[in-house]
């Protein structure tokens, strides 16, 4: 076994003894890692109550080269997550983060940038960005960085120019939108504004500022949700369970 360090985003804690957890937590280094921390619950010790949800801790663990949990030997906390002391929906939109993370994410596969970009949108849950902004572009950043970000800029059958006017095809299996052309024989086809492709175009650009604000109007951000909401769904093969909850985060 190897003792490995890192930076990480608790995801999920569950009882395992009565003084100890497994966490699964998302790493800077290694991605996603389940792991035992043992006497994690006792008030004193190399945890430091450091292994709360959504917290952004510095840990060491041994990394065990068979299927069984690695072990959590020490968890140093970085910063803890404080937006549910600011309004339920913050915590909600923290929850969703972490399920992203969770269900789009394989075990032992690295991903700095989305480690970082999960912590950003935590720090941001806490601040006073609009609020379901900052889990559309968490979302778009997430599926871009994994591969999964729909084609918003031509045609995701024939990679012809689709029009930013009027109402615009968008295919939830496609992956994108669907020239006039191409939509015929598609199944789970939804009309949508041009507005609403172009403010999801220029959020998923990764050239787009992180201080930028992109204020939406509230007559498109139902229309944002909606989309992504059934994308996602699709993509994991069923609903996440915070989405019921996301209606609570429009502001």
């Amino acid at each position: 076994m190897s003792s490995e360090k890192s930076l990480a985003v608790v995801l999920r804690i569950v009882d395992f003894s009565e003084s100890s957890y497994v966490v699964t937590l998302f790493t800077e280094d290694f991605g996603k890692i389940t792991a035992l921390a043992k006497g994690a619950k006792r008030p004193k010790g190399p945890f430091e109550s450091a292994l709360d949800l959504l917290a952004v801790c510095r840990i060491v663990f041994l990394h065990k080269s068979s299927d069984a949990l690695d072990l959590l030997t020490e968890a140093k906390l970085e910063r803890r997550f404080r937006g549910a002391t600011r309004n339920l929906a913050r915590l909600y939109a923290g929850y969703y983060v972490a399920e992203l993370l969770t269900e789009l994410t394989d075990e032992g596969d690295p991903h700095a940038e989305l480690f970082r970009a999960a912590c950003d949108s935590l720090a941001a849950l806490e601040g006073e960005e609009q609020l379901d902004m900052v889990i559309v572009r968490y979302e778009l950043t997430a599926l871009r960085l994994l591969g999964h970000l729909p084609r918003f800029g031509e045609c995701v059958r024939c990679s012809d120019a689709v029009r930013g006017e009027g109402r615009i095809a968008f295919g939830q299996l496609a992956g994108g939108v669907l020239c006039q052309r191409c939509r015929v024989g598609q199944r789970q086809v939804v009309s949508v504004t041009a507005d609403t492709i172009r403010i999801l175009k220029q959020i998923s650009d990764p050239q787009l500022p992180k201080s930028h604000k992109i204020e939406v109007k509230r007559t498109l951000r139902g229309e944002l949700r909606g989309l992504l909401n059934q994308y996602v769904s699709n993509l994991l093969g069923h609903r996440p369970k915070m989405h019921k909850y996301l209606e609570l985060i429009a502001e």
